[in-house]
């Protein structure tokens, strides 16, 4: 008899790691199409499960599924800028932002599905976690400043320039990824220097930060 290849034996998956897989099926989706062109029965195709094992954990649809697999990304976003407070802070910041801009390219097409709404699946509760977002990247960056107490016009420009990274991001992908991924990580360095010496000459605290900047590079 001609010997029978051997079949990989079935392993039942845990309850967390078959919601990690079908979370990771809808995300690889999500980041490629707009939300309201994927269908559960995608997501079990993708993950290679059936359509009623999909309902089992996320019984609430597509619009619980979409919510999970937004918190999911929201969570890998926050830690780009989770970075390690070592070493002057401008190189700090490009590592960040290194992370942040490969996730973009990774998530592509469907980065402004999963965080810049417009879909037909977006609530206050999707909003509220893309906020959650924002608003963590700029705790971040304000706790890498080593300001104690950093005022209100410190505190806007570091969100401003936040909304300004996701606003190149987006014009980036539109523009077939150009300029190259490293220039425009450079460039959006420069931008933080350069709003923050705008803010200084307005701000007494901010114009302190721009000069410990200069004597650190």
């Amino acid at each position: 008899m001609t010997p029978q290849a051997a079949t990989p034996a079935y392993r039942r998956l845990s309850v967390e790691e078959r919601r990690s897989q079908l979370l990771d099926a809808a995300l690889t989706l999500f980041a490629h199409r707009a939300p309201e062109e994927v269908s559960l029965d995608d997501v079990a195709e993708a993950a290679g499960v059936s359509r009623p094992l999909v309902y089992r954990y996320f019984p609430g649809g597509k619009q619980q599924l979409y919510e999970a697999a937004l918190r999911s990304a929201a969570e890998e976003l926050e830690h780009c800028f989770d970075e390690p407070r070592e070493g002057p802070l401008l190189p700090r910041l490009a590592r960040a932002l290194d992370r942040y801009l490969a996730f973009v390219d990774q998530h592509d097409a469907g980065f402004s599905a999963l965080l810049q709404g417009g879909s037909v699946v977006e609530t206050s509760r999707t909003t509220a976690i893309v906020d959650g977002v924002r608003r963590a990247a700029a705790q971040h960056i304000l706790s890498h400043l080593d300001i104690a107490d950093p005022g209100p016009r410190l505190r806007m420009t570091v969100r401003m320039w936040i909304t300004a990274v996701e606003a190149a991001s987006l014009i980036w992908l539109d523009e077939d990824k150009q300029p190259p991924v490293e220039e425009l990580r450079d460039w959006l360095v420069d931008q933080f220097v350069a709003v923050l010496s705008v803010t200084g000459r307005r701000d007494p605290q901010t114009a302190a930060l721009v000069d410990a900047l200069a004597a650190d590079g």
